[in-house]
């Protein structure tokens, strides 16, 4: 179950017209609805699946990637076998996997594809200012970074569960490169000790973690609240933060603590900027060197 948040994130009427306005203007400009996409004789699933295949992908990669059923993947897949462009063989270390590549036909599809879609942005460029393009440019990345985040699930798992473990020995294995004093998966809080873990997940990859311990009726503790590189730069880390305050205030909590390094200045950053105050020390965690306390509404 996703851990929700609070009712003060409640979408306005506004909003999804707005995003829905944009996606109707933005696909109709790009041709998105002619069956014909860059006046080639696919529609754009095909189009984006040939994109996707590039080098080589297996088909379960490629349902995961794009977000298919495996019906309809393997519908577009055999479309496009039948065209000469794709071939599919079985993974050499797994039969259960297959395994879809371009063939030289598919190579020099993609690449007259790309080549096409490379005119269209130009031509929907060239209407610009350099200064303008700059802006479109700044609002589009902006835009990739909301709607990735927005498309960030988060979900409450077991402390001792894979994607847990894969997350805090990732966690702990950057630390220990970050710390002069290093840091050991030893130094990690037991998984008894943990009431609460979550797992942030982007296209079913584990991107990020958090802990919450319960060390007092009124009082919670984040622990581990990590984002995976590959994520970072989205808001993820606020995002986790904030999902965490919130499962300690349905939980009966009034306060929420935690601590960080002083060689971890984008933490304690984030953490002033959230609300937290710095207090005195508490706890035994070694590495410690700051210690923040926030209060949570009732």
């Amino acid at each position: 179950m996703s851990v929700p948040l609070s009712a003060s994130a409640s979408v306005s009427a506004a909003h999804v017209t707005a995003l829905r306005r944009f996606n109707r203007y933005f696909t109709r400009r790009i041709g998105v609805l002619d069956d014909h996409y860059l006046g080639q004789d696919r529609p754009l699933g095909e189009a984006r699946l040939l994109y996707e295949i590039g080098s080589g992908a297996s088909l379960r990669e490629l349902r995961t990637r794009l977000g298919l059923d495996a019906g309809y993947l393997s519908r577009m897949v055999r479309a496009l076998e039948g065209q000469g462009l794709v071939r599919v063989t079985v993974h050499p270390a797994d039969s259960r996997l297959r395994l879809a590549e371009l063939t030289p036909a598919g190579r020099d599809e993609l690449a007259e594809q790309n080549r096409r879609a490379d005119g269209l942005a130009e031509g929907l460029l060239r209407g610009l200012t350099e200064a303008q393009r700059g802006r479109l440019a700044e609002a589009v990345a902006v835009t990739e970074r909301l709607l990735r985040l927005a498309a960030v699930t988060v979900h409450p798992v077991g402390p001792a569960s894979p994607d847990a473990r894969a997350c805090l020995a990732a966690y702990a294995a950057e630390l220990d490169g970050r710390f002069p004093e290093g840091y050991a998966v030893s130094d990690l809080v037991p998984p008894e000790r943990i009431a609460v873990f979550l797992v942030a997940y982007e296209e079913e990859r584990a991107v990020g973690c958090g802990a919450l311990c319960a060390p007092g009726a009124d009082t919670a503790e984040v622990r581990h609240l990590w984002v995976h590189p590959r994520a970072r730069g989205l808001g993820l880390g606020r995002r986790l933060l904030t999902e965490l305050e919130h499962t300690a205030a349905a939980r009966g909590h009034r306060t929420v603590r935690l601590d960080t390094h002083v060689a971890l200045k984008e933490a304690a950053a984030l953490y002033r900027t959230s609300g937290y105050t710095e207090i005195p020390p508490y706890g035994d965690n070694p590495h410690a060197g700051h210690w923040f306390e926030k209060p949570l509404p009732h």
